[in-house]
């Protein structure tokens, strides 16, 4: 055999053994590989990408991302993505049972469906609010809502002032004070500056010699700002990672310090108070660096040994400087990591060195509030941290440790909670501004003093002189109220003379009969805390009733049966049969114009700029609108992430008189008694589910943003009332006695002037009563129960709009209409009957009993002037008609008019008169009347 053949022999033989070996292998045990069944997701990065239909590409979302699942309608929150996932499940502390972290993650970070606050609860990050201290009488707050307003003590009480940018600006991130100059850095990064009450962009300019990055000057975009200590200078990073100085302002004198080589700067941890040109930064990746501009190289890093590594990498915030902690000329930096625990930087004798402090136990700190001295506390430093949850605590540090260990407090992480169904916002620090008394900014919108007993609140002003021995070490919670801009109830001060002055308080003064008239608004601090519930609060019973409620097969026809389009001009009504009429004004002559739609409709829910939102049979949400010329319909449920709905808002705004932004956004119920939002500004039609309150699912809106801007009261089918924030997203329950039980049905928003935040909400309760939820600036909220006109007759259908700020019709189980009115001060009933009624009881019913009614009452009109159909002999069985007024809500038609239906299915119009006695306008025959009349009737095409 050759040697060739020989070589090909051998390889055939092991190609053979080859083959065997895998054939072996194949057959080993499935236990021979490990089971991978315990592995976890793990969050590697911080930047995901949603695919949008509406323009068929990937945009990047922002974080924190909620991961929702909707079957059939019905939506649950599956999970969450958010920037510090991976440090909370990935990093450790102190060799603490993996498993048991797990599980208490879990329980933070689990179903969220309904938005129930409990202990467990990770807040969202709110980027946009901030505290600033001018001084101790002048708190400069920048909202949630991008708005900027001051908190002032006028001498007197504090007061709130107003101080946005210009609507081109967009929305406020924070606020800077120089040397007595203030200035604010928007959501797209712009720097402006105030200057004689208005604000001015300012544009960095540098020396272009310098560097070659400060040449695009035009499209720096600021992401944050530090003061120095000396405050004559303020530092900031940008955007692309940046820092810059303004060393002067007048004229600005701009420095470009650049960046660290290979990193960036994502935060300004803090500035050294000796050495003022030292200025300490946080990268993207979490490493600490010093930047000192006469030292060289300027800019140096601050490695990381292995104990903190393990907490993981610095989170990009605000950190605190403390110097003397460990001996006369120590340095500490306290800072947190994504892992949210508390870590140290200190310098001592001349050698730095990292001290990890960790966290409370099952706890994430968030933020540090910057450090004042308390000199209550001399053996001890206090710094006072926010937790992912909501609750804040205080970290109390010996002075003068020699060591890293010793000298330890016993407790040294004292838990303050947070106030009485509010929790403190998360990754916001505080604001110490004066001694025992620190500011936080709260997840709903509000704000809230953490303060010593005697020292602080609502109604505390400035303190310079105190007791120190009678002081108390225990701290107590006020709850501070945010403006309207925020969707609560803080009124701004005005230029008139009084306690709500915005510069100088007057306080109360004798009036002319030589009476003490009391002008001073201040508010119990218990009474806000107590008017707005955590969501749960609720009793089982009320779930369990609210599950066994079931609408009226008529409720949406009854409830949205009219809506006006134009004041004066034309409004829709939609028939039994589910036809829609158009009652319009053209030509100097009144015509019905039908709209005809392959499906029928059940109700109108509502218009906005010039075009009507239908409902049909099927819960689908239409848009009947003028293009070019022509009506057209639009489908809103078959868009994206759209909804069948079941009502809408009551639109008791005049047509043109709600003021139009680029955020507009109507509010309907969704069949399965969810509230969603749907964007309409602009034309950029949106859905968002705003989900509903945890323990009952939504029936109806009673006002939005009529009574409160940025606020949708609602009632759950449990008869309870609710409201949802706009700005802040989240539901609260108001306090509603339990006996108390409100109807199903839409209701009015009364407030008489635009300039005060006094007003009430009048609703229905189950029993056929009328009921104000009355709101002012001396008692806070109250319930009122006005009852019935007497005691044969219930109320049956929705309140009408408000008119003149104190009036609102009702309708009887009679078939009359009643009138609601304030006169000097006292509520009064009218009863003003229906058209053609002369035989009614129409005196005044007022609250006092029978020896205070009055003689005045509704008059009929003359009829044959006015009505649109000759009423002769209207109880002609023939003509089958009936006057009285029938269970549907009312309408406004003008100023001082209103439109109702009548059982017949004609309208009628009630008018106010000259003498300021309402009488009855009008009867407009409609073409599917029981009571025939005659009228135009037109095609719309």
């Amino acid at each position: 055999m050759s040697i060739f053949h020989l070589i090909i022999f051998i390889c055939f033989l092991l190609s053979i053994s080859y083959l065997v070996f895998l054939t072996s292998a194949s057959w080993c045990p499935p236990l021979a590989f490990p089971q991978q069944t315990t592995r976890q997701f793990e969050q590697r990065t911080d930047r995901f990408w949603e695919f949008q239909e509406e323009s068929n590409s990937w945009v990047e979302v922002k974080l924190p991302f909620d991961l929702v699942s909707c079957v059939n309608d019905n939506c649950t929150k599956v999970g969450l993505i958010d920037q510090t996932s991976k440090a909370e499940e990935g990093h450790l502390a102190n060799g603490k049972d993996v498993s048991n972290k797990t599980k208490n993650l879990k329980m933070r970070e689990g179903d969220l469906t309904g938005l129930e606050e409990n202990s467990y609860t990770v807040l969202p990050l709110r980027r946009r609010m901030s505290l600033t201290k001018m001084s101790d009488t002048s708190i400069w707050v920048t909202g949630e809502s991008g708005s900027i307003y001051e908190r002032f003590w006028n001498g007197v009480q504090w007061v709130i002032a107003p101080h946005d940018l210009q609507l081109s600006a967009g929305r406020a991130v924070s606020v800077l004070i120089v040397n007595r100059t203030i200035f604010a850095i928007s959501e797209e990064g712009n720097l402006y500056q105030m200057k004689l009450s208005d604000w001015e962009e300012l544009k960095p300019a540098f020396n272009q010699s310098i560097n070659k990055e400060a040449e695009q000057s035009s499209v720096i975009q600021m992401k944050s700002g530090t003061v120095s200590y000396d405050g004559l200078r303020v530092y900031f990073c940008t955007k692309t990672g940046l820092l810059l100085e303004l060393s002067e302002v007048e004229p600005p004198r701009w420095e470009n310090h650049g960046r660290p080589p290979g990193a960036d700067v994502a935060a300004i941890a803090d500035m050294a108070r000796i050495r003022t040109d030292v200025v300490y930064t946080i990268s993207s990746t979490g490493d600490l660096y010093e930047y000192d501009k006469s030292s060289r190289p300027s800019w140096k890093k601050h490695l990381q040994n292995e104990e903190t590594d393990k907490d993981g990498s610095l989170l990009p915030l605000q950190g605190c400087m403390i110097y003397g902690l460990s001996g006369d000329h120590s340095v500490s930096l306290f800072l947190l990591t994504k892992g949210g625990k508390l870590v140290e930087r200190r310098l001592h004798q001349r050698k730095w060195k990292w001290i990890t402090h960790g966290s409370p136990e099952d706890h994430h700190l968030t933020s540090i509030t910057p450090f004042l001295e308390d000199e209550l506390k001399e053996r001890f430093f206090s710094l006072f941290l926010t937790t992912s949850t909501g609750s804040v605590f205080e970290y109390q540090i010996p002075k003068h440790l020699r060591t890293a260990q010793e000298d330890q407090i016993s407790e040294a992480w004292q838990n303050h909670m947070h106030p009485p169904n509010a929790k403190a916002a998360r990754g916001i620090p505080g604001l110490k501004f004066q001694l025992g008394r620190i500011l936080f900014a709260l997840d709903d919108g509000r704000l809230a003093e953490l303060h010593l007993p005697g020292l602080g609140g609502q109604n505390s002003g400035p303190t310079n002189q105190f007791n120190r021995k009678k002081l108390s070490s225990k701290y107590i919670w006020s709850i501070l109220d945010a403006p309207e801009s925020e969707g609560w109830n803080g009124e701004y001060c005005t230029e008139e003379r009084g306690p709500m002055n915005c510069i100088a308080g007057i306080k109360d003064e004798p009036n002319d009969s030589g009476n003490i008239r009391s002008l001073t608004r201040r508010r119990k601090g218990t009474k806000a805390q107590q008017d707005y519930l955590s969501l749960g609060t609720s009793r089982s019973r009320l779930v369990k009733a609210s599950e066994e409620y079931r609408f009226p097969d008529n409720w949406i026809n009854t409830s949205f049966r009219l809506s006006l389009v134009q004041a004066g001009v034309s409004f829709f009504i939609i028939t039994e049969a589910g036809l829609i009429f158009e009652y319009l004004y053209t030509e100097s002559v009144w015509l019905w114009l039908r709209h005809d739609h392959s499906t029928p409709m059940r109700g109108a829910l509502g218009n906005y700029n010039g075009s009507v939102f239908f409902v049909d049979v099927y819960g689908t949400l239409l848009i009947r609108e003028r293009s070019n010329n022509e009506l057209a319909w639009i489908n809103c449920t078959a868009m994206r992430k759209g909804r069948q709905v079941i009502g809408g808002p009551p639109w008791d705004g005049m047509s043109g008189k709600l003021k139009v932004t680029a955020e507009d956004a109507l509010f309907f119920v969704s069949k399965s008694g969810r509230l969603l939002q749907f964007s309409v500004a602009l034309r950029k039609f949106k859905w968002k589910d705003c989900r509903s309150p945890p323990e009952t699912k939504l029936a109806c809106i009673i006002d939005q943003e009529v009574f409160r801007e940025n606020i949708v009261f609602v009632v759950g089918i449990n008869g309870r009332l609710y409201q949802y924030n706009k700005v802040t997203e989240l539901w609260h329950e108001h306090h509603q006695s339990q006996h108390l039980v409100l109807s199903r049905l839409p209701g009015t928003a009364m407030r008489p002037s635009f300039f005060s935040l006094t007003g009430s909400l009048f609703m229905l309760s189950e029993d056929g009563g009328l009921v104000e939820y009355h709101w002012n600036a001396w008692n806070g909220w109250n319930w009122v129960e006005h009852g019935t006109p007497s005691k044969d007759v219930t109320l049956v259908a929705p309140p009408s709009p408000c008119i003149k700020g104190n009036q609102l019709f009702l309708i009887g189980s009679d078939g009359n209409i009643y009138l609601r009115y304030m006169d000097q001060l006292i509520w009064r009933w009218k009863n003003c009957g229906f058209p053609q009624n002369g035989d009614g009881d129409t005196r005044d019913q007022t609250e006092m009993g029978a020896n205070d009614r009055m003689q005045e009452v509704c008059m009929d009109n003359d009829p044959t002037a006015n009505l649109d159909i000759n009423l002769e002999n209207p109880n002609d069985q023939n003509r089958k008609c009936d006057p009285k007024v029938a269970p549907t809500r009312p309408i406004p038609f003008s100023e001082d008019s209103v439109i109702f239906e009548l059982r017949d299915g004609r309208l009628a119009e009630i008018q106010k008169a000259r003498d300021s006695k309402w009488v009855w306008q009008r009867i407009i025959g409609t073409p599917t009347s029981s009571c025939k009349g005659s009228y135009l009737t037109a095609l719309a095409s």
